[in-house]
C-alpha cells in the first residue's frame, strides 16, 4: 500500500479491493515515501494527523473544527502573542507539518505576510490535500532546507521578520541544519529589533540538546529568552526576544492573556502563569510585577 493506492471515502483501493488498514492506534487513510522516508496520515476519534513512520504526531487537525489548534504544543507556540500586537507584517516558519500554525495566522490575521521553508514537497502536498491549507496570496512556500536556507540569506533576510516560528523535526527528532549555533545567529540577525524567535524543543530541562539550545539562545538573545513547558508533554517552547521587544508590566500581560483567551479559545493565562513559574531567572528581568 505505497503510491500505487488511492484514496477514496477514507479507504485505500487497489483495483476496486478497497480495504481498512489501522496504524498508530487509528486508521491509516494516506501512505507515501519520499527520499526522506514515510508520511502516513490517520484518523482517531475525529482528529487527523500527520506522522513521519513514527508514532508521534507532527501535526493534527479536528475534523469538525479544522481552524482550531488540536495539539498543546502548537498552541503553547502561540504565547508570543502575549508579548506583541497582532500581526500586520511579515513573518517566517521553518517546518510547515500540516499547516496548522500558518493556517491559524492566515485566518486571525489579515494583514499578515507569511514565508514558510519546508524540507519536504511531499510534506507541502499533503497539508494542501489532507490538512487544508489554503492557497493564498499571503502564503509564500519554499521547499527547502529550512538551516542552510536561512543561513544563506542572513543578508537578504536581514531584520525583515517580526516573528520566527521554527518547528523543525524528523522522525528522530530536531532536524541537523538547526542544531547549531550559526542557525541561531541567522534566527537573531532576520529579526526585527523587536522581532521574537518562538521555537519548540523536545526532551526536558535535563536533556543534553535542549541545554545546549537554551545555552546558544541565551548568548545570541542575551538571556532575554523564556521557556514554556508544555503540560503532559516532552515539548517546551522557547521565546527569545531581541533586544527591542521588552516592555511589559505583569497586569497588563495578565489583562492581555484574558482578552486573548476569549479570542482565540487558547490558554494564554495558564501560559502565563507557567511562564513566570518556571524562568525565575528571566522573568522578572523581562516583566515588571
Amino acid at each position: 500500500m505505497m503510491e500505487s493506492s488511492c484514496l477514496y471515502n477514507g479507504r485505500h483501493c487497489f483495483k476496486a479491493k478497497c480495504v481498512f488498514m489501522y496504524k498508530y492506534n487509528g486508521m491509516l487513510i494516506y501512505q507515501s515515501h519520499d527520499d526522506d522516508g514515510v508520511l502516513e496520515v490517520v484518523e482517531r476519534d475525529g482528529v487527523r494527523s500527520l506522522h513521519f513512520g513514527s508514532y508521534p504526531r507532527q501535526s493534527s487537525m479536528s475534523l469538525d473544527f479544522p481552524d482550531n489548534l488540536e495539539l498543546a504544543y502548537v498552541r503553547a507556540m502561540t504565547a508570543w502573542m502575549l508579548f506583541k500586537e497582532p500581526l500586520s507584517d511579515e513573518a517566517l516558519i521553518i517546518g510547515l507539518g500540516g499547516g496548522s500554525l500558518t493556517k491559524h495566522l492566515l485566518y486571525h490575521f489579515p494583514d499578515c505576510r507569511l514565508k514558510i521553508i519546508e524540507c519536504r514537497h511531499s510534506v507541502v502536498k499533503i497539508a494542501r490535500s489532507h490538512f487544508g491549507l489554503p492557497l493564498d496570496a499571503r502564503l509564500k512556500i519554499i521547499v527547502d532546507d529550512g538551516g542552510r536556507h536561512l543561513r544563506q540569506r542572513v543578508e537578504t533576510y536581514h531584520q525583515r521578520f517580526s516573528v520566527l516560528l521554527v518547528d523543525a523535526f524528523d522522525h528522530e527528532g530536531m532536524a541537523e541544519s538547526i542544531n547549531n549555533k550559526a542557525f541561531f545567529e541567522a534566527c537573531q540577525a532576520v529579526l526585527k529589533p523587536d522581532g521574537m524567535l518562538v521555537i519548540n524543543l523536545w526532551g526536558g530541562t535535563s536533556n543534553p540538546l535542549f541545554q545546549q539550545v537554551a545555552l546558544w539562545l541565551g548568548q545570541i538573545f542575551h538571556w532575554n529568552i523564556l521557556f514554556l513547558p508544555v503540560l503532559g508533554r516532552g515539548n517546551i517552547i522557547g521565546i527569545a526576544f531581541n533586544q527591542a521587544a521588552f516592555n511589559f508590566s505583569l497586569p497588563a500581560l495578565r489583562d492581555k492573556a484574558n482578552q486573548l483567551e476569549q479570542q482565540f479559545q487558547i490558554e494564554f493565562p495558564t501560559f502565563l502563569k507557567d511562564l513566570k513559574k518556571h524562568n525565575s531567572s528571566t522573568f522578572d528581568k523581562l516583566i515588571r510585577s
